[in-house]
């Protein structure tokens, strides 16, 4: 196990920057997931903290010793692979075993590692199977189980999970979670499902451009997102923004008028805000509440009702294009009804033009 420190870390290829001085400390024991949209850096920066790129500014420490002119097999990592990058002619046993033996470890101590990650992994009654005998879950745990037998202080899992179906993704997801859970390494995962993000992280940095836009619980960043880009990508379904414009604010609260949909009296809750400031009025499906009246409420059309049993999700249209509504159980709207609803109490949020979060200021 061990710590992980980060400092003013860039890598560029030619002209692009790829990580802009990158920042980031991460505890000993930790399991840190990397997310964000496609190019945003995040498996860059996974791979500089492997050494599988060289860093062009900046310094990576584990356990306070800079690593950035070691070689990636002397840093104490250990790499999973979106591939499973198994060889086929070898069976499990040798897969797992393979890296050990390229070290002459005593075979003694490389039986006991790859029967001990084998059992880890419930994968010891396919040790003599070749890969091709394995399903893409079996395959995914010989490539942790060749991890497992590196004995490293960090694990890195580059989006181990994309090639497998939702079901088994569902499945893999929580045998890494237990696997970190009976561990206790530091293990640092990259994906580009946020679900997958909110499931196991102990902390996430969500990436954007090459910059670390937030970093925190996932709990932390679902309520208190930093700016709307952090508020848009975590949370499954995403975050509604509907366009707004202040038209009066008092002591205690301000009136809000949503780009058509008319005006929400709301509590001020200390936030700066101006009389004729544009905004962006961001709130999760979960937090539009319907209504049985229109006071202090929006009108919406439903476009589309999608019924999940247990829960249903109204597409409704407003002028600034589609609002969705989470409702709890199955519901009785139909397509083409109307439907009131209004925001609730404290969990919404302001974004200004600078598309930063308008904090709240409490006493």
């Amino acid at each position: 196990m061990a710590s992980l420190t980060i400092e003013k870390l860039s890598k560029t290829f030619g002209a692009v920057d790829v990580i802009r001085e990158a920042n980031l400390e991460i505890a000993d024991g930790e399991f840190v997931v990397f997310v964000g949209p496609s190019g945003c850096g995040k498996s860059t920066l996974l791979r500089l903290i492997a050494g599988l790129e060289e860093v062009s500014s900046g310094d990576i420490r584990i356990d306070g010793v800079s690593v950035v002119r070691r070689a990636a097999a002397d840093r104490g990592v250990a790499m999973v692979f979106q591939s499973y990058a198994l060889y086929p002619h070898m069976t499990v046993r040798e897969n797992l075993s393979f890296g050990l033996e390229n070290v002459r470890m005593p075979r003694a101590e490389i039986a006991k590692r790859v029967d001990h990650a084998a059992k880890l992994l419930r994968i010891d009654p396919y040790l003599d199977r070749k890969p091709r005998q394995l399903s893409g879950g079996q395959r995914q745990r010989v490539a942790i189980g060749r991890a497992i037998t590196r004995d490293p202080k960090i694990f890195l899992f580059d989006e181990p999970l994309s090639n497998l179906d939702a079901e088994l993704r569902v499945l893999m997801r929580l045998e890494i979670s237990r696997l970190h859970n009976r561990l206790g390494n530091t293990m640092i995962y990259v994906t580009h499902d946020q679900v997958e993000a909110m499931t196991m992280a102990d902390r996430i940095v969500v990436l954007r451009a090459g910059v670390i836009e937030q970093v925190g619980a996932p709990l932390e960043l679902y309520n208190a997102p930093r700016n709307k880009f952090v508020a848009g990508f975590i949370g499954s379904p995403r975050m509604n923004f509907i366009p707004g414009r202040i038209t009066r604010v008092g002591g205690t609260d301000f009136d809000l008028d949503c780009d058509g949909l008319g005006a929400v009296t709301l509590p001020l809750g200390g936030r700066a805000l101006s009389a004729g400031q544009f905004v962006s009025f961001g709130v999760r499906p979960e937090d539009m509440l319907l209504a049985a009246d229109g006071a202090n409420a929006w009108r919406f059309k439903v476009d589309v009702i999608e019924q999940h049993g247990s829960s249903t999700y109204l597409h409704c249209s407003a002028p600034s294009g589609e609002v969705l509504l989470h409702v709890p159980g199955q519901s009785t709207q139909r397509e083409g009804e109307q439907v009131i609803a209004r925001p609730a109490p404290g969990r919404w949020h302001l974004f200004g033009s600078d598309e930063q979060r308008i904090v709240e200021k409490r006493a």
